[in-house]
């Protein structure tokens, strides 16, 4: 019988995005084994289009440990992996009995909950976020840290559901030698943000060079940008503003009909990077929010950020981040402009 193995991460998109490879390594280390990811309601369409995943635990916020217990134990799993440490998850899988339960030495109750502990101290490591994760597999005989290229290859993402019409139609639009470039501004608070007056720049300069530009985010940011006239004053440059259009499964696919998008490390990004599009991240050079740590990762996957030595200005005043401000519009402009010649030959 084919073993299954739960992979416990209830936290951000980017984060879900940048455990797939541990999903991924698990399928070719086992092959035929059920991989189950255990995770935040909003992340359910992030599992739901990963090959390397079988099937989805939501963990709720007030998840009960005996309730919590009992659903693990219904999947009889082998092992479990916690990438995200979560007590009330750590507890269930001790309480469901699962045999192997790999957690890291640096969490109290993983003492107490876990029976395999794997040293992994992330703050000052030099590895990317999707290496870090794959050295949870150690108890179960991967002892490698492979490089990222590799890494990378195992981040993957197919869109569930078809684009809408419309959807359809304003990417249809699309002129030879255009792009549909997505713009995603902010960020919810999960990265350092390049502003909004940098957004405006780059969507006045993409359009004058006769691409198409979309505007992304939540009904929340959506409602933020026109609050701060930024929507009404771009909009000339604007093929389309679709903050708040989106179910999850539907940005995915429409992500994966565009052809690049721009953002700071958000889970958009990583989602552009798993899905194989151009997917430009800015970023500042401090740690551990560097790219290398955070950066997208995919065959199209880039980054710009300012070479600066340090960043102590953004430690101490993190909302006037001068780092990832220093990154000019023109610099991002000649990035995506690089993109057609690639396309073209696709």
């Amino acid at each position: 019988m084919s073993p299954t193995f739960l992979v416990s991460r209830p936290d951000a998109i980017g984060d879900v995005v940048l455990t797939l490879p541990v999903c991924g390594m698990l399928k070719q280390l086992h092959p035929g084994c059920r991989v189950v990811l255990i995770g935040r309601s909003y992340t359910a369409a992030v599992a739901a289009a990963c090959p390397w995943v079988d099937d989805f635990i939501e963990l709720t916020a007030n998840a009960v440990v005996a309730d919590l217990a009992a659903q693990l134990r219904s999947y009889a799993a082998t092992a479990i992996l916690h990438v995200f440490p979560n007590k009330v998850v750590a507890s269930a899988a001790k309480q469901a009995g699962i045999p192997v339960r790999i957690g890291t030495r640096n969490r109290l109750f993983h003492w107490l909950t876990c029976n395999r502990l794997v040293a992994l101290s992330r703050r000052h490591s030099p590895l990317h976020e999707a290496q870090l994760n794959l050295q949870l597999l150690q108890p179960l005989g991967y002892a490698e840290v492979p490089p990222l290229s590799a890494v990378a290859e195992l981040v993957r993402l197919v869109p569930t559901v078809p684009l809408s019409p419309r959807a359809r139609q304003l990417l249809a639009a699309r002129q030879p030698g255009q792009l549909n470039v997505v713009l995603h501004p902010r960020s919810r608070g999960s990265a350092r943000e390049w502003g909004l007056a940098h957004f405006g720049q780059l969507a006045r300069l993409l359009h004058a060079a006769s691409h198409r530009v979309f505007v992304t985010g939540t009904a929340e940011e959506g409602a933020e940008l026109a609050a701060a006239g930024w929507l009404q004053e771009y909009k000339p440059y604007l093929a389309a503003d679709l903050t708040g259009q989106f179910a999850l499964p539907e940005f995915i696919a429409f992500i994966a009909a565009a052809d690049g998008l721009v953002a700071g490390s958000t889970g958009p990004l990583h989602l552009a990077a798993a899905l194989g599009r151009h997917a430009l991240g800015l970023y500042p050079p401090i740690r551990p929010m560097h790219p290398g740590r955070w950066g997208p990762l995919g065959p199209r996957a880039e980054y710009l950020v300012f070479d600066r030595p340090s960043c102590q200005d953004c430690r101490t005043q993190p909302a006037q981040c001068t780092c990832i401000k220093a990154i000019a519009a023109d610099a991002v402009v000649a990035r995506v402009a690089g993109w057609l010649p690639l396309l073209t030959l696709q």
